[in-house]
Order: structure tokens, then sequence, then C-alpha cells
């Protein structure tokens, strides 16, 4: 699928969900950053649904950093719900480079919220794991106080104290190893990528979570927005199998009869130059 960039999409009707769409067909949806994984999955799956009416925006159409373009656009388009998938996800870079984070995930975040108020949209926010330290030996609850071991995860914290100062009307979502198979650069694709070339991967062992595919969080989103939800604040989801790197590339490699191609090798020395949390398994609502 080509870059959705900017465009309004009325929708036909999904047979087998959402079918008594009847009250929901003024329901408009903006969504930010719509390259990336999620975005593209929820163009997917979603804009062939009468039930919604989609705006899809990449950031050359609206970049939230900007607040006078956030004005611009919220003036002239009246959104029901805003998903918010713009995020800065290079939790290397961001440790080199802390300022282009917080550009992104806390200050424009803040924009975006600002928005939503003034126009009395509901922001529907994506958060992850990495919020938390992983020094907890159970999965995290919503309850549990954040402690981010990276810029990038302060970053995004601070995105969502932010949301709550600004706003009544939001879901947080945390989610953990957020992957897709078709769109973007995450760990699925990419050990793919390295199987057509190597002979043999050396994973970590070293990390527990729950990896999640971004059909599986698109899903919940508009689960939420279909059924009107207003159990607003912060949510935990994830695909609830827990599991190592490793274990995510066996899978990934059995699923596609690689097993046989590409050798994995176990390490408990994975260095990064960013700290990333042990534990970042979420316990789901």
């Amino acid at each position: 699928m080509k870059n959705p960039g900017f465009h309004l999409q009325s929708t036909n009707p999904d047979p087998d969900s959402y079918q008594d769409y009847s009250n929901q067909l003024t329901t408009t949806i903006l969504i930010t950053g719509a390259n990336g994984q999620l975005g593209m999955t929820i163009q997917e799956l979603y804009a062939g649904n009468r039930a919604f009416n989609f705006i899809f925006t990449s950031k050359p159409e609206l970049d939230i950093t900007s607040k006078k373009q956030l004005d611009v656009f919220f003036d002239k388009y009246k959104f029901d719900y805003c998903i918010n998938c713009a995020a800065y996800t290079n939790v290397e870079h961001a440790e080199k480079t802390p300022d282009l984070a917080y550009k992104v995930n806390a200050e424009g975040v803040k924009n975006l919220a600002e928005a939503c108020k003034r126009s009395n949209t509901t922001l529907i926010h994506i958060s992850t794991d990495y919020v938390f330290d992983g020094e907890k030996e159970n999965p995290y609850t919503i309850d549990d106080e954040p402690n981010p071991l990276n810029e990038y995860g302060k970053s995004k914290l601070l995105g969502e104290h932010y949301i709550q100062e600004i706003l009544n009307n939001f879901f947080i979502i945390r989610t953990s190893w957020l992957y897709s198979k078709k769109y973007g650069k995450n760990f699925y694709r990419t050990i793919l990528e390295l199987a057509k070339t190597k002979k043999e991967l050396t994973i970590t062992t070293e990390q527990l979570g729950c990896p999640t595919n971004t059909e599986s969080l698109a899903t919940y989103i508009m689960d939420l927005i279909f059924n009107k939800s207003i159990d607003f604040g912060l949510k935990h989801m994830s695909d609830n199998k827990v599991m190592t790197w490793f274990n995510f590339a066996e899978q990934i490699l059995s699923e596609n009869k690689l097993n046989n191609k590409t050798k994995l090798v176990k390490t408990s020395n994975y260095i990064t130059f960013a700290k990333r949390p042990k534990n970042s398994i979420l316990l789901n609502e």
C-alpha cells in the first residue's frame, strides 16, 4: 500500500462487522501519522466500512509539532475522534538526540490535545510499555507508577501527562512490541529480511513482553469508537502472549517456514545504547 497521504475517505459497509452502522454515519475520524504501521493497518481494515469517515494525514499534510497547522486543520474539519499514530519511535536515536523525541512525543502531543479540547474531539493516543522500568516481576497495570529508563520512554510519558492535564475525554492506550506483517519497520519484518541473507541470527533472551499485531490494536481502537465508549483514561492493550525476543523470532521463522534456513542463537548480553525494560508485560483491561 502506498503512503496514504491526506485524503477524506467515505466508506462502504463491511457485512461481517459493525452491521448496525445507521447511527454512526456522521462519525469522522482524524488519523495522524497515517503512513506508519498502525495508520496503514487502520486504513486497510476499516477504510471500507461505512460506519466511519476517515481523514488520513501524514507529516507533510499535518505536522502535530505545528500549532498553526493544527489550528487551521481543526477549524476546517469537524472531528469526532482523533487517533494519534504520529510518534518519534527510534529508541536509539532518541537517546542521542532527545530534543527530537520530546518535540514530537511530548510537545506535539500537547498541541494536539489542545486542538482536541477546542474542538470537543475525543483523543485516542498510542503510548508504550517503555514508560515502565521493567523491574517489576509481574505484569504492569494501569495503576503502576511509571519510571522510564530512556529518553524515548520519558518523552512518551510527558505526552501522557499533557493529555491528562488538558483533556477529560481521552484514551491513552499503552501497547507493547507493536508490529505489522505488512507495513513499516519493525522486528517481525526485520527478522524476515535478515533471514533472506543471514544463516545465523543472534537474538536476546533478556527481555520479556507481548508482541502485539497492529491488526489487534486497530480492532481494539475501532471498537471503542463504534461502541461510543465513555470509559476514558489509561488502557493497556497487547496480544497477551508472553515471550522473549528470541521466542518471537522463533515464531516468525516458523510461521514463514524458514526454520531450516536460518539458525537462531540465544544471547543474554545484548547491548544497546538506550536502556530497555526487561519486563514489558502489560496487563490488559
